[in-house]
């Protein structure tokens, strides 16, 4: 049976073409150094090699990169995870009080000195200070502290966290963008967009990993005459290991890190609850726990096979 169609041009096309519009799209908008980045080389390195009929080649740097952007993509999705659940814990509306009456309306539409009331089990719609009333609030989203913490006339409350006992009455003093919560958000995001380029360290290199391999490629051809030896030093000097490395060991330490989730199996913490229950529902086998401490908003200490392990808190 002859194949019509060489199966390494099905590489080319569905994992080289976008490629090739990454290098182009980069070396428009990006500025300076920047234009230069992996996806240029290895797009140079794929046409090279199919200007001198090695398909095979060129399919193979393309499908490589293609594997690293998918594991990179998979990655990205775990820390966007947290990002949504984080955006969930947003209030949606809140009880104001006025004229006497209750009423509730939505979060967007309470503005600076509400007084809105906040009963058990009800998220704390904005930043406010507490008029009227006691009570405990759970600030583990917001400070890590596994215990509720006790309020009273004059305290502070933050947007998002839970009002565990008492009724009480606030009065807003951060709104919507300025809200604690919102600002928490921002961060994760901030947090998130810086780790893009830190975690492709192909690119870094490429500022100078392009201009050599281009500048021995010629010399090669210089020296030799052979246009075959000039594509190969384009191919060899791909940053496909490094393509593939960086999202690989990222995936690699989160596995290890969910398989170590033994030290937080005593904590009363809900984002510690959450890594346990995951933990066994992955049938993950959990250690000995020996000497565990935990020390109010700041995090835990514990002894898990004999070496010592420490989770903290102390961003806030």
């Amino acid at each position: 049976m002859t194949v019509l169609i060489d199966p390494a041009w099905v590489a080319v096309i569905i994992c080289g073409i976008p490629l090739l519009y990454l290098s182009i799209w980069r070396g428009i908008h990006n500025t300076g150094i920047s234009k230069i980045s992996s996806a240029l080389l290895i797009s140079i390195a794929m046409i090279a090699a199919i200007a001198i009929g090695d398909l095979f080649a060129a399919g193979e740097v393309a499908f490589i990169m293609a594997i690293g952007a998918i594991l990179e993509e998979k990655t990205t999705e775990r820390a966007k995870k947290g990002l949504k659940n984080l955006i969930s814990l947003t209030p949606q509306q809140g009880r104001r009080i006025l004229g006497g009456k209750e009423e509730m309306i939505a979060a967007e539409n309470i503005v600076l000195n509400d007084v809105l009331r906040v009963l058990p089990g009800e998220a704390i719609p904005v930043d406010g200070k507490i008029i009227t009333g006691t009570t405990s609030v759970d600030q583990s989203i917001m400070t890590g502290e596994s215990l509720p913490v006790d309020k009273a006339v004059g305290d502070s409350v933050f947007c998002g966290t839970i009002n565990r006992f008492g009724t009480v009455d606030i009065r807003a003093t951060k709104i919507g963008e300025d809200s604690s919560l919102q600002k928490l958000i921002r961060m994760v995001e901030e947090a998130e967009e810086k780790k893009a380029p830190m975690a492709r360290i192909a690119d870094k290199a490429a500022s100078w990993l392009v201009p050599i391999a281009l500048l021995i490629a010629v010399i090669s051809f210089a020296v030799t005459k052979d246009i075959v030896r000039a594509v190969t030093v384009l191919v060899v000097f791909c940053p496909c290991a490094l393509v593939l490395a960086t999202p690989t060991a990222i995936m690699a330490a989160i596995g290890q890190a969910t398989k170590h989730a033994s030290a937080e199996s005593y904590s009363e913490h809900p984002l510690a609850k959450a890594v346990v229950t995951y933990a066994k529902q992955k049938n993950t086998k959990l250690f000995k726990v020996e000497d565990f401490h935990m020390t109010a908003g700041k995090g835990i200490s514990a002894v898990v096979n004999e070496e010592k392990i420490l989770c903290k808190t102390d961003w806030y």
